[in-house]
Order: structure tokens, then C-alpha cells, then sequence
């Protein structure tokens, strides 16, 4: 299923969420520009878990850590994850405000990354992409905005149809499908295992969903500043 939209209104600009996208773009940019030299380059600046558990190697991993949440493998590793980004991102920001987004985004990313090191010990494969982050997103949204109606499309076979879907239905297929193909590839323990972080998706999403309540997701939203003013100016 790949989603379109969706019908949950916001009461501010995304701020913080256009400028990880546009930082995401300019990243793959940067990517781009290197050329051959693109994979050395990974190789370098990504985060690594076989690097990150050998001894005297975990400050500059920690630092991969953030780095590599702005790297992506390619055109429709980056589309795909900043779609899901505009769509669900904004909500996100616009209950935790800009500030505490952004923290909460990394703090999420953070965390994704610390469970796919966990999963995949051995794994020497860069990991780069805004996945995980971007799962702690989606786990904040099932929490907060369950019912919100989602535009996706659905292949049938050959067949390709548009529905509106709530969102329990959309992003909770989403985890099943990242729980059930993480746990599926354990045992896949050599030097080349982690190609896809599935158990960062996974650790992303639930650290979303719990994380959001210590931002203060779940408290009531605040009235619009343009309806303060005007109960401001009739007082």
C-alpha cells in the first residue's frame, strides 16, 4: 500500500518537517556529486554496527549515527521515505511543536539505529536511510491520529485501486509487515547481514509510540494563536 495524503488538518506551518526533507534532498545531492567515489565515502561517513562494537571505535560511530539518518541508497529510497514524511510529519510537529519535533525525530532515529546495531552485531553494511526515524513518526501517529483517513493505493494483482483507509489500518499493516520480515531474517548473522534494517524500522516505530507521550503528544492541542487574539481583543 502506498500512501497519498491524508485528511488530518494542522493548525501550523511544518516548519522543522519541510527543513529535514529539504536536508534529506540535499544530502542525496551531496551523494550524487561523488560519483565513483560514492561507496568509499559510505563507507566512512555511515553508521556501521561491526564498526560501532569494535573497541575505540564508538564516538565516530556515534556521530554515524546522525549522519547516516540523512543518507539514502538511492531515488526511491529517498521518495519513498520522504512521502511518508510530508504525510504523517506534519501532524507530528504540529502536536509536539517545532522544538520538541525535532529532538523527538532524532531521539527516534537514534533509537532505530541502536536496535538494528543490537540485531545485526556483526553486520558490516553501512546503514543509511531516514527510515527510522521516520518509523517513530509513524508509531506517534497510530497513537495520536488512529482514525485519520488515509489515501493509498492498493495493488490487486493487476489491479490498482484508491481508498481512503484510517490510519490504524495503514501504518499497523506497515509494522506487521517490518515485524514479521525482521524476525524472519534472524539467524542471517554473517559480516553481510542488515542490508535492510528491518529491526530499526521496527525499534523506530515502538520507541514513536512510547516516546510521544514523554513529548507530551497526548496532551489537549492549544487553541489557534488566531482565536487567542480574538478572545484577547473582545476581553
Amino acid at each position: 500500500m502506498i500512501p497519498l495524503r491524508d485528511d488530518n488538518p494542522r493548525r501550523t506551518v511544518p516548519v522543522v518537517n519541510v527543513i529535514l526533507i529539504i536536508v534529506n534532498v540535499l544530502m542525496f545531492l551531496w551523494e550524487l556529486s561523488l560519483g565513483r567515489n560514492i561507496e568509499r565515502a559510505l563507507f566512512q561517513v555511515a553508521f556501521i554496527p561491526r564498526h560501532f562494537w569494535a573497541p575505540g571505535h564508538f564516538a565516530a560511530e556515534m556521530t554515524s549515527i546522525f549522519v547516516s539518518m540523512f543518507l539514502h541508497g538511492g531515488l526511491l529510497h529517498l521518495g519513498g521515505n520522504m512521502l511518508y514524511l510530508w504525510i504523517f510529519g506534519d501532524n507530528i510537529e504540529d502536536r509536539l511543536g517545532h522544538f520538541r519535533y525535532l529532538i523527538f525525530y532524532l531521539a527516534c532515529g537514534f533509537i532505530a539505529t541502536m536496535s538494528h546495531a543490537l540485531a545485526n552485531p556483526s553486520s558490516s553494511v553501512p546503514s543509511i536511510g531516514a527510515s527510522g526515524a521516520i518509523a517513530g513518526v509513524l508509531g506517534a501517529y497510530l497513537i495520536l491520529f488512529p482514525h485519520a483517513r488515509v489515501l493509498t493505493v492498493i495493488p490487486i494483482v493487476v489491479f490498482i485501486t484508491v481508498r481512503e483507509i484510517p490510519a490504524i489500518i495503514v501504518l499497523g499493516l506497515w509494522f506487521v509487515l517490518q515485524l514479521f520480515t525482521g524476525v524472519g531474517s534472524v539467524g542471517a548473522v554473517d559480516d553481510t547481514a542488515g542490508g535492510v534494517a528491518y529491526f530499526a524500522h521496527i525499534g523506530g516505530f515502538v520507541a514513536g509510540m512510547l516516546l510521544v507521550f514523554v513529548f507530551g503528544g497526548r496532551r489537549p492541542r492549544p487553541p489557534a494563536r488566531r482565536e487567542v487574539a480574538y478572545r484577547d481583543f473582545m476581553n
